[in-house]
């Protein structure tokens, strides 16, 4: 009979699988190491499984200890893995801009998760470094992993994943392609493959917002290039010690909008159904096409698992709301088919400002037209309101009618766009749209900025 002994058995040995559609522009072989066939679905468990065993060997982890790490979820899921069989408690710190799904996975293998902003300094002590460092200190019996200055992790890949790679391709590979993050996996790995054929190239994809690209060139750790980003598990805003530049042969650089739609096309054209950093790994292999020849073979890694990131990459509200799905816009309807089915909020010519300026609270609007039984005959502004209010207090007891502008232009739901543009100025911030039906909505300077 053939099983292993405990679900730790079944790590490594992941499939390598042919690109086909999405890289028929490249005049190479693209393979991809798919390591979501991991049993926590991604890269992370090799190193996991190391560093825990290399702690235990050397007294840092005890019996019964807790183990306290900053992840970005899949470290945690290949260290949850091991405690759960090993006896160990486990501490997982997160950055608030990991999906849902990690937090609430880490939670189901019976983790205690503490998330952090990540719109801080890694020396702010509310960040996830600076938490999951602290609470290693503050915990008795606790072990602080700490992957990105961790050996054991670029260890792990040196003695399985490279390897592996080497094997899975007769040697025949010439190019190793891979998202960095904490830099276990591509130092690893390029160091095996290095010293079997010191020809082969070994390239980072890094994500904008990230220091790596820049350091890598000119070795200047430049704090300008750090800004907060949307692409999970690559990039850093510090240098941790697995990365090993002396390894790496260089670096691109994939946005944010890229990694994500690329990781839809990698499920809805490839039946890969990924995570957000597999997206911004093939198109990185894209944007390096200059690289390769007809003779290359190209391995690109693919770290984790797509139903991490059902409630954002997946999800076309979450794209659309960022941008990263480009709906054709050409007219009217279209600038307002998001929210078409709401009703138009409007005021009476008899109503009070109060009145006005409720509805906009109460609304979140800023924009508000103003009818009588004839009609639309007039528009109230925040901006307006607002400046007539600081030359008279009162103004809140006025009738609408008193302090409303002139009503906006009506166009048809046919109308081009750029035709509404030029109807919202510095004196008229919206439109109305005419649905036909005694129906009307209302197209603000928001909705074209929005469009655009």
């Amino acid at each position: 009979m053939d099983y292993a002994e405990n679900i730790l058995g079944t790590i490594g040995n992941t499939p390598m699988v042919k690109m086909n559609k999405l890289v028929e522009e490249l005049d190479c072989l693209v393979l991809a190491k798919y390591e979501t066939f991991n049993p926590g679905n991604s890269v992370k468990d090799r190193m996991a499984l190391q560093m825990i065993e290399d702690a235990e060997a050397d007294g840092r982890l005890k019996p019964g200890g807790t183990i306290i790490e900053g992840t970005s979820g899949n470290t945690g899921m290949g260290l949850a893995l091991a405690a759960i069989l090993k006896g160990y408690k486990c501490i997982f710190v997160l950055s608030d801009k990991q999906s849902k799904e990690k937090m609430d996975i880490l939670r189901a293998v019976g983790a205690e998760v503490v998330v952090c902003p990540t719109d801080v300094e890694p020396d702010d002590p509310r960040s996830y470094y600076s938490v999951s460092k602290r609470l290693g200190e503050e915990t008795p019996n606790s072990w602080y992993v700490n992957q990105y200055d961790n050996p054991s992790n670029a260890k792990a890949h040196y003695q399985s994943t490279g390897p592996e790679i080497w094997e899975q391709t007769d040697g025949k590979v010439t190019h190793f392609v891979v998202g960095v993050g904490t830099g276990g996996t591509i130092s690893g790995v390029g160091k095996y493959l290095k010293e079997q054929n010191p020809n082969i190239k070994i390239w980072g994809v890094d994500t904008y917002g990230s220091v790596f690209k820049k350091y890598h060139e000119t070795g200047v750790f430049d704090e300008n290039e750090i800004y907060s980003y949307i692409t999970e598990g690559i990039g850093e805003d510090i240098l941790p010690k697995n990365v090993d530049f002396s390894i790496i042969d260089g670096f691109t650089k994939v946005t944010d909008k890229d990694a994500a739609v690329y990781t839809q096309k990698l499920a809805k054209e490839e039946g890969m159904f990924l995570g957000n950093s597999a997206g911004a790994a093939i198109k990185g292999v894209l944007q390096l096409k200059e690289h390769f020849g007809p003779d290359d073979v190209v391995v690109v890694l693919y770290h984790d698992h797509g139903s991490r990131y059902v409630g954002k990459m997946f999800n076309d509200d979450w794209m659309r709301e960022r941008g990263f799905i480009e709906d054709e816009i050409t007219v009217a309807s279209d600038l307002i088919k998001n929210h078409s089915d709401k009703p138009l909020v409007t005021l009476k010519t008899e109503e009070l400002v109060s009145h006005a300026i409720e509805r906009m609270k109460t609304f979140k609007i800023s924009q508000i037209p103003v009818e009588d039984v004839t009609g639309f005959v007039g528009a109230v502004d925040e901006t307006d309101l607002f400046r007539k209010y600081v030359e008279d207090k009162n103004i809140s007891d006025l009738p609408i009618k008193e302090v409303m502008s002139k009503p906006y232009p009506i166009v048809k739901k046919n109308t081009k766009i750029e035709e509404i543009s030029k109807l919202i100025n510095k004196e008229n911030n919206a439109v109305l749209v005419d649905l036909e039906n005694g129906k009307y909505h209302i197209i603000t300077k928001h909705d074209i900025i929005s469009a655009l």
